[in-house]
């Protein structure tokens, strides 16, 4: 007679299938998460901060018109205060906890901001962006980790996505409140103090609320709270609160297995063990590339250097950069979000594909309109220049917003995962630090021609796409390994 194979349960199993908004711990929880969820808006409104006030005349003129060198390093402080506090703040969040680490972070966010609303020179003003640079390396370190570890099972990857495309609704707010602030402020200095002091409002509130917050259940097994960690996933999870409900034992079960597995993997792996065989240098390369590409595209001119792009083309009144800047991440927003819905339906090396096509063709014609207002004054090919930046970003948010987070992990394997991804995350960091340094220096110099170097980049980013980019839909469901076979080498 023939053997027949027990039967293997999966999460899936003992999910509650109805509608969530009706389990009362799920709407508790879901609430609770949009704390976290703010680190992710607080890091889109503050990287866009300078971008907003690069157009309001005041700023300009209290801190002596920064032009170049001296503007690229305003716009990079933050950067390099975030690059500098990435490698400690998985210590912070391990150690202390994922709530610790964004009350931390928090706080010193708010010192920043403190600093940087009362700053009367650029000195001050660079320090004040370092010190929230470092602020937000903890918090978007910490904020990711408790939303993927708090959140439920089946809204985990809308939830990441969500966070990723967050970043824009932030900027949103930048740009807005630098609009309202010159038109209401007019010529005085708060029509750039009252954006920065506005920065302050979210990380209060997550400093405030952050304790009512359950933490992370993982965090607590890996501490040896298991008896707390049942108390909170029954809790939320659990529609009757009960530490015996199957879910909430098969997921205690979960992350037991997982903290076992990981100790035996930090004994055995190293970051060298991202390079040391054929098949992991082959995923840190794209993994490194998607996360250059994702800074180096073009897209750094116009998100953090708006104001020397538009004067490019002629448009220098200060409301009408401002509306610009607004309306423009007001799209973002709205692309980025309707793009996190179709990752599973188009996949992901098509979005990829679709994405720097569009790009590329997007900026060559956008490069052919500032060249022909710069060297001609052709004033109709300047007014073509603002729907081409709209329909660049349009094709830049189809993938390199909703998918860089996603696509990373899944390809990282579990034993190289953090470290695969905290490599990608400095990658990014050190990236946009170079980016905003070169960017004013360069189209300061040499004007427009510098946008010649963004086609010809551009050229070299689709040709790898087509070339090495592979598909990796459905990997969470079926083995990774025949997703990927045919482009990866793979080692035991």
């Amino acid at each position: 007679m023939a053997s027949r194979e027990k039967p293997e349960f999966s999460i899936a199993d003992f999910l509650d299938q109805g509608r969530w908004w009706r389990n009362r711990g799920l709407v508790l929880l879901n609430i609770a998460l949009i704390i976290p969820l703010m680190s992710s808006i607080v890091n889109g409104l503050d990287s866009s901060l300078v971008n907003g006030l690069q157009i309001l005349p005041q700023w300009k003129e209290y801190f002596g018109n920064p032009q170049g060198k001296l503007l690229g390093i305003i716009g990079s402080a933050q950067f390099l205060g975030n690059l500098f506090g990435l490698p400690f703040s998985p210590f912070v969040s391990d150690l202390l906890g994922r709530r610790a680490a964004l009350f931390i972070g928090g706080l010193i966010m708010l010192a920043g901001v403190a600093i940087q609303s009362a700053s009367w020179n650029v000195g001050m003003l660079i320090g004040a962006r370092l010190t929230i640079g470092l602020g937000l390396a903890l918090c978007s370190n910490a904020a990711p980790l408790l939303l993927i570890e708090l959140a439920y099972p089946a809204h985990r990857g809308k939830i990441t996505s969500i966070y990723n495309s967050c970043w824009y609704f932030g900027s949103i707010v930048s740009a807005w409140v630098c609009y309202g602030a010159y038109e209401h402020a007019g010529n005085s200095q708060w029509s750039w103090r009252i954006p920065t002091i506005v920065q302050a409002f979210l990380p209060i509130i997550q400093v405030v609320s952050i304790w009512f917050v359950p933490e992370s259940p993982r965090w607590l097994v890996s501490k040896g709270l298991e008896g707390r960690a049942a108390q909170i996933l029954a809790k939320y999870h659990a529609n009757n609160g009960d530490e015996r409900d199957p879910l909430v034992v098969f997921e205690m079960a979960q992350i037991r297995h997982a903290i076992r597995l990981e100790e035996r993997v930090n004994e055995s792996t190293t970051y060298l063990s991202l390079f040391r065989t054929p098949g992991n240098r082959k995923r840190m390369m794209l993994i490194m590339a998607i996360a250059v590409f994702s800074q180096w595209s073009g897209n750094g001119l116009v998100s953090y250097y708006i104001d020397l792009v538009l004067e490019g083309v002629g448009i220098t009144d200060t409301q009408q950069k401002a509306a610009i800047n607004g309306g423009l991440q007001i799209f973002n927003f709205f692309i980025a979000i309707g793009a996190s819905f179709l990752i599973d339906w188009l996949g992901r090396r098509p979005l990829f594909l679709i994405s720097n096509s569009g790009m590329l063709a997007a900026f060559s014609v956008w490069t052919i309109t500032t060249a022909l207002y710069n060297t001609r004054n052709n004033v109709a090919a300047a007014k073509a220049t603002i729907p081409l930046i709209f329909i660049f970003y349009l094709f830049y948010d189809i993938a390199y917003t909703p998918l860089i987070v996603t696509y990373s992990l899944e390809i990282l394997p579990f034993k190289i995962r953090a470290k695969g991804f905290a490599v990608m995350n400095i990658t990014i960091m050190a990236t946009v630090a170079f980016n905003q340094f070169v960017n004013p220096w360069a189209l300061e110099a040499i004007g427009w021609w510098y946008y010649l170097v963004y086609c010809g980049w551009l050229v070299f980013e689709l040709v790898f796409v087509l070339w090495f980019i592979v598909e990796t839909k459905g990997s969470f469901i079926c083995p990774l390994r025949h997703v990927l076979s045919p482009y990866l080498t793979y080692d035991s």
